[in-house]
């Protein structure tokens, strides 16, 4: 970890690279991380005592060095980059010393993006395949030539035919406007990282208590008595955030838990590490959970007044016996009744989970059943409790808030008629306008407006292409694929990958990098490399993980012949003829929109999650002002934010001058709403079942409302006598949208908002926590076997679900699992992140300083298996998948992993089933490290909600090259 030692300023001119030499001294994995200060991944190791990043190359002689405030474009964290320009040149970097999330460290990522950004591997202009060869084109020519293709398509079969894949990447005001893009060509068929991430997250958590997102924040950590991991690798995956872990760990004594298949670098920063079979969370979990019914430590109090359908949850739970648990999971009893007695005694604790446990078929079960665990302890709403759940890109959780995804408009609005009247009316657009854009698909005698239907996920966007056109609940298969930062090497399922790039008519890629996307397939035409800037050469708003919003500053101006992203998407409306429309309220310069127009926009229209009181300017005063920020409550502490909570993270309720100081806790009642309180949403409606499912005589500090309340609309101010409040222009407003039914998610003028909280009510009103989803698959969370599993003595007791369709693509279940595939694959494969490189890598495994230090694919496997296999460490070795693709990568032996368990990193690509595809990149945008996927021989299997990958729990074969 390189922490800064002092704060610093911004420096003069400076020559040399003391980084640059070091990194050529070649240091491998094991020494650079041994001889890491506190081993979570940072630059310790090597030695800066200046705790500054210096610049690869002599800085331009004379001119002045100015800063510029950035944010790491990597992890969800938020480290804040300072950056140091000299002549438009960016010569310097130091971590951010005032930011209250960096605390002056960067781990290994963060220190490397200066090079990121000066990258000599990046993509440098636009290109065509001609012939099976990249040549470079003008981008007038890329614009017009893409453009005619789509239009074709469009006009042959239909606006669903092209799919607009978008990005983690993009700053909040891009994600936006793609969404608004995508929405005007008139398709659903758009998604970006977080289905393949976090969708079972936002799923299950959302349809817990209301929002999807994680409610606490990595400082309130500090707070925590107890801190629970499963399915997280912080120290590798969000180095810096194990600085927030380490304190209560060290200062609360609090006692860390580790649950995960491996002994990950996290685990040994334990107390207690809790090794179980993949795929086996929810028995796990609800091993746990046994224990404190068996014992009465639940807090039955908080049960009583703020959760709803907890009978259920114990009738289920006590099926889950310490020995019924221990032959699913292969964990002792005893250990986890020593899990359970920990967490009682240590309370408030938090839940911290990662991907580990959302890539799985069932894996909005697990993450369920990590919030009923924390219902039952009563550890929500509470400083120091929470879910905190670590998302994996810099801005996958904006780009999640901002829509871009199949099944919703920006703001989890979704896809009903009355969600599109909405955002119509914010962007002035005329409803029948954007109807007549989508198509309307007879089939079987039914008429079905494509407007309202979700549309393909990314993690079925092959299917969208190879499945038979019959099979397909949309007009027509996938014909053109946009993949707008995206690394295909992120998905499963590489072989047939691979044949539907080859089948699409029309293949684009737009990013900084060609990606493994120029390389995976064997197109000779057809295909297009667009390169976009980072997010260090433009500006923006990016969300943290903890909801806060945090301004971008442009470092330098676009590199290379590269354009921003919003720009790119203002090129395609005016080939398309929506400009004007598009843009109707967005000024553009030249060719590029405004961002701070983008943000006004976003502003009015997303109250359902309070993304509407984070203005450009109030966002930019946090930057400046990072020093007056609490590095443990977020507060500022005087000053011109005083009250504010850093970022504001959402909800931030009302307008911009309503001054609302963001909620850094969700659902905490200990605080008025005014100042950042908060209830459980009445998302679910008033009862269930005859029940009453709204808050029994509980509410958040000075409410009018001493119970709990349904949601608020123009009808219930009047009812209570409180419509008096709303201003002649508010009223008008509301008029215009439904009278009184309009709601506070709906009034455009937020004058709904601004009473309920006048009266410190919650506008989303006040209701119990859901231990059950009576809308799900599963209403309460159940333990499935998955698809492919070496227990076949489970199968029987723990099917998964029937053969389904779902999101317009057939989804096998059960004709997958009845087959047999564990004696020719015995080994259990999961997979996950090294802390050198982030997603499928083609960034970081391009940059020099962290390609030294990570330089092969490799597989974990335990010392019994490859004795058994006559694997050598260091050796080659053949990876099958019951699927039948193989990879060649080295071995590692290792007790990091269990018996009958292996291990890979996800980061890897170039290579492909044992070729080497370097040849296939564009001259010198080659990455300097390249590998095989895992994803090659990962399987298929799919979320039983959100069609989530299944990548942590499948089978493979091993054996030595």
């Amino acid at each position: 970890m390189l922490r800064k030692k002092t704060n610093g300023v911004a420096k003069g001119p400076r020559a040399g690279s003391l980084l640059s030499s070091l990194a050529a001294k070649t240091l491998d994995r094991r020494q650079f991380l041994t001889t890491s200060g506190v081993a979570v991944g940072g630059l310790a190791a090597l030695s800066l005592t200046s705790g500054r990043v210096e610049a690869a190359t002599p800085s331009t002689e004379g001119g002045e060095v100015v800063v510029k405030k950035s944010v790491c474009t990597h992890c969800s964290v938020g480290c804040t980059v300072e950056a140091e320009v000299q002549n438009g040149v960016w010569t310097g970097q130091e971590p951010g010393w005032d930011s209250p999330f960096n605390l002056g460290a960067h781990c290994a990522k963060g220190a490397s993006v200066r090079e990121h950004a000066h990258g000599e591997r990046r993509l440098k202009s636009p290109m065509k395949m001609v012939n099976g060869q990249w040549q470079k084109i003008s981008w007038d020519t890329a614009i017009n030539e893409i453009g005619d293709k789509m239009l074709q398509i469009r006009e042959e079969s239909g606006p669903d035919s092209v799919y607009w894949l978008g990005s983690a990447k993009f700053n909040n005001e891009q994600a936006y406007l793609f969404r608004k893009f995508a929405a005007y060509w008139g398709t659903n068929n758009v998604d970006h990282q977080a289905r393949i991430c976090h969708s079972t997250t936002v799923a299950g958590v959302a349809n817990t208590w209301g929002y999807g997102a994680m409610t606490n924040s990595y400082n309130d950590i500090h707070n925590s008595k107890a801190i629970f991991i499963i399915g997280g690798n912080p120290a590798e995956a969000h180095p810096v955030s194990l600085l927030h872990v380490l304190k209560a760990k060290e200062e609360n004594n609090a006692p860390l838990i580790v649950c995960d298949p491996r002994f990950t670098r996290t685990a040994a920063h334990a107390d207690e590490y809790v090794r179980f079979r993949p795929g086996s969370d929810v028995a796990l979990v609800w091993g746990i959970l046994w224990h404190i019914f068996e014992n009465g430590w639940e807090d039955k109090e908080f049960i009583r007044t703020r959760v709803y359908g907890m009978e259920d949850i114990r009738a289920e739970v006590a099926k889950w016996t310490p020995e019924e648990v221990e032959r699913v999971t292969g964990t002792p009893g005893a250990q986890l009744e020593r899990v359970a007695r920990t967490l009682a005694n240590n309370r408030p604790g938090t839940v911290i989970w990662c991907m580990g446990g959302t890539q799985h078929t069932n894996g909005n079960n697990n993450t369920r059943a990590y919030c009923v665990l924390q219902l039952a302890l009563g550890n929500m709403g509470v400083a120091g409790g929470g879910t905190n759940i670590f998302r994996g890109h810099d801005n996958v959780q904006g780009a999640t808030d901002l829509g871009v995804l199949a099944d919703t408009l920006p703001g989890y609005y979704g896809l009903s008629a009355g969600s599109w009247a909405h955002w119509a009316r914010v962007w002035e657009e005329d409803l029948d306008y954007l109807k007549g854009r989508f198509a309307v698909w007879d089939k079987n005698g039914k008429s079905k407006a494509m407007m309202n239907e979700k549309g393909i996920p990314v993690s079925r966007w092959i299917d969208g292409v190879l499945e038979a056109k019959e099979n397909l609940e949309q007009p027509d298969n996938t014909r053109a694929m946009v993949l707008w930062g995206h690394a295909p090497n992120s998905q499963t399922r590489m072989t047939e990958m691979k044949e539907a790039m080859e089948k699409l008519d029309l293949l684009v890629v737009v990013d900084p990098f060609p990606t493994v996307s120029a390389v995976l397939h064997d197109r000779k035409e057809g295909a297009y490399l667009l390169p976009t800037t980072t997010q260090f050469e433009t500006y923006g708003s990016v969300t943290a993980s903890n909801r806060s919003l945090q301004w971008r500053e442009k470092v330098v101006e676009p590199l290379f012949d590269s354009k921003v992203d919003h720009e790119i998407m203002k090129l395609f409306a005016d080939k398309f003829g929506f400009t004007d429309r598009m843009f109707r309220n967005i000024a553009i310069n030249g060719d590029e929109p405004s961002i701070e127009d983008i943000t006004l926009e976003f502003n009015r229209g997303m109250w359902t999650i309070g993304y509407t009181g984070q203005s450009p300017e109030r966002l930019k005063k946090h930057m400046k002002y990072q020093h007056h920020f609490d590095k443990t409550t977020l507060r500022a502490v005087g000053g011109p934010c005083d009250g504010d909570f850093y970022g504001l993270p959402w909800p931030c309720w009302g307008t911009a001058e309503m001054n609302h100081p963001g909620t850094a806790n969700l659902y905490d009642m200990s605080l008025p709403v005014s100042k950042g309180g908060l209830t459980f949403r009445a998302r679910f409606g008033v009862e269930h079942n005859g029940q009453n499912i709204l808050a029994d005589g509980v509410y958040s500090k000075n409410s009018e409302i001493k119970d709990g309340y349904p949601e608020f609309t123009m009808q219930m101010l009047m009812d209570l006598g409180w419509d008096g409040d709303l201003t002649a222009e508010e009223r008008a407003a509301i008029d215009a949208v439904a009278g009184p039914e309009t709601n506070w998610k709906t009034d455009l003028s937020g004058g709904i908002q601004r009473v309920a909280i006048k009266h410190e009510c919650a506008p989303f009103g006040n209701a119990k926590a859901r231990a059950i989803v009576w809308n799900f698959p599963d209403p309460v969370p159940l333990h499935r076997e998955p698809l492919y599993t070496n227990r076949r003595d489970l199968v029987q007791d723990y099917p998964t679900y029937e053969d389904k369709t779902f999101w317009r693509v057939p989804t096998l279940y059960e004709s997958i699992q009845k087959k047999d595939f564990s004696k020719e694959f015995p080994i259990i494969l999961t997979s996950g992140r090294l802390v050198e490189y982030e997603g499928g890598g083609d960034e970081t495994r391009s940059n020099p300083w962290l390609a030294e230090l990570q330089q092969e694919m490799f597989i974990e496997v335990n010392p019994r298996d490859a004795n058994n296999l006559n694997i050598r460490d260091g050796h080659d070795v053949w990876v099958h998948g019951p699927e039948g693709a193989k990879i060649k990568v080295k071995a590692m032996v290792t007790e990091r992993v269990g018996e009958g368990v292996a291990f890979m990193p996800f980061h890897f690509g170039g290579h492909y089933q044992g070729k080497d595809l370097r040849d296939k990149y564009p001259k010198g945008a080659d990455p300097i490290v390249l590998g095989e996927s895992t994803n090659t021989v990962q399987t298929y299997g799919y979320d039983s909600v959100t069609q989530m990958q299944e990548t942590k729990a499948t089978l493979c074969s091993i054996m030595p090259a």
